[in-house]
């Protein structure tokens, strides 16, 4: 089993999705031995900002490509042959400003590509990543999923369950910390109810194998 981890939080060692991504690595290998385990941190190593250089090699242009459009196209192909290859995805995706990071962002568009992660057809577009498993370990500074305003406001789990099942990934899971800058208790208290969603998710995964 392959197992790709994302980190994507700026804050480093005081990241709480990055504690939170360790410990869902850490329980989903002890409890599927052998899984191998690849490291991906948008932060120090980030593609860039999404571009008609990126752009042109997704349209049908294979000769003719400047040094800058092959230079793009290596850093795409590098990532979503990495996304394809891997079983499990455990990403960690902070709450920004009502979103996801823009290092997270640039990764999925870099991802989105017709004929490797989806496809349209004359039923409309088809994911081709089917299969995986994503678990995100969404953090916030606030509440957003108690209540109707909230949710309105919120463009980070809902934008994250859209992309990964247009890619065909129907089995993602969110391991969620809310509150986390309410004060040393509620902090506790969200950390608490994560670990609790990451329990629950390995246990569901061992289930599922059996």
């Amino acid at each position: 089993m392959q197992l790709l981890h994302i980190d994507s939080a700026i804050t480093g060692g005081a990241s709480v999705s990055r504690q939170l991504t360790a410990s869902t690595v850490a329980a989903w290998v002890a409890a599927h031995p052998g899984t191998q385990v690849q490291y991906l941190d948008l932060v120090a190593d980030a593609p860039g900002h999404f571009t008609l250089d990126a752009m042109a090699p997704r349209t049908g242009q294979t000769e003719g490509l400047t040094e800058a459009q092959q230079r793009e196209n290596a850093v795409s192909e590098r990532l979503v042959s990495q996304f394809l290859a891997a079983d499990v995805i455990v990403v960690g995706a902070p709450f920004y400003n009502f979103g996801i990071p823009t290092q997270l962002k640039a990764w999925i568009d870099r991802l989105a590509q017709p004929g490797r992660t989806f496809r349209y057809t004359a039923n409309g577009p088809e994911g081709l990543a089917k299969g995986k498993t994503v678990i995100v370990a969404s953090t916030r500074g606030g509440v957003y999923s108690t209540s109707e305003g909230g949710r309105a406001l919120e463009h980070q789990e809902s934008y994250l369950q859209t992309i990964f099942g247009f890619f065909g990934i129907t089995d993602v899971r969110f391991v969620r910390a809310e509150g986390v800058a309410m004060g040393p208790d509620a902090k506790s208290a969200a950390l608490a109810s994560a670990e609790s969603d990451i329990k629950a998710h390995v246990a569901q995964s061992v289930a599922k194998a059996a």
